[in-house]
């Protein structure tokens, strides 16, 4: 009966693993290429593509819905290939790709609009070099996404989201010394807030786009980005 047991239990665990491994196997495998900037963001500085490409690879894997290549693994095939803007893949480095573990397809996204300002509220008190409310900032930012398929190097799926944050007039700025170093500074700030808003929104797009399309959640989207380009429309007929 021991031996029964055993065997019995070795099965199920068998058949546990492989339809686990079937599960993993049908998830889309995705490569989160390094964030490129169309904008003079002040915050934008040397390393923060890397930063949003992590930020974004993270969001991705915590969604429970894709695979998510290494860096290190699309680093080794691209180099310093840009395909944030062109989305263009070189023949050679396509079928390089290709080949990384059943790559799927490659995510590219441009920081296409950014605008940030600070609107008085009020004199605000200043205490050792720390301004205590006074104003409120805003932070809108927009990014171009791209779904290149690794196969083809064809750009599948184009997006732009956006996001904006605000802090309020009782927030505390300056002097604190508490972040440093790539976009930690701006954690706690509605610039951070945006980009973080952004980061999400793309994850959440794509796991709708690539794996939710029959459920009724790109309706939504499609709304979204209707009335995103009639914003835009007007905006430009008053200028």
């Amino acid at each position: 009966m021991k031996k029964v047991f055993v065997a019995v239990v070795a099965l199920v665990l068998l058949v546990a693993a492989g339809v686990m491994s079937a599960y993993a196997d049908d998830k889309p495998r995705l490569g989160v290429l390094r964030f490129t900037n169309d904008t003079h963001a002040s915050w934008w500085t040397s390393g923060v593509g890397r930063d949003l490409q992590d930020m974004l690879a993270s969001e991705l894997v915590s969604t429970h819905s894709f695979s998510v290549l290494e860096r290190k693994e699309l680093d080794a095939v691209l180099g310093e290939q840009d395909l944030g803007t062109s989305g263009r893949i070189d023949p050679a480095t396509k079928a390089k790709i290709g080949k990384i573990k059943g790559a799927q397809y490659l995510i590219a996204a441009t920081v296409s609009a950014f605008e940030e300002n600070t609107e008085g509220t009020g004199a605000g008190i200043g205490i050792a070099g720390i301004n205590i409310g006074g104003s409120e900032a805003k932070a809108y930012m927009a990014v171009d996404l791209k779904v290149i398929d690794a196969t083809t190097g064809e750009v599948v799926d184009a997006r732009t989201v956006e996001a904006s944050a605000k802090s309020s007039a009782a927030a505390v700025s300056g002097g604190m010394g508490m972040f440093s170093g790539g976009l930690s500074q701006h954690k706690k700030t509605p610039v951070g807030k945006a980009i973080r808003a952004c980061i999400i929104e793309i994850s959440e797009y794509l796991q709708c786009s690539l794996t939710k399309k029959d459920s009724g959640c790109m309706a939504a989207y499609n709304a979204k980005e209707g009335k995103r380009k009639e914003t835009t429309k007007k905006a430009i007929e008053l200028e």
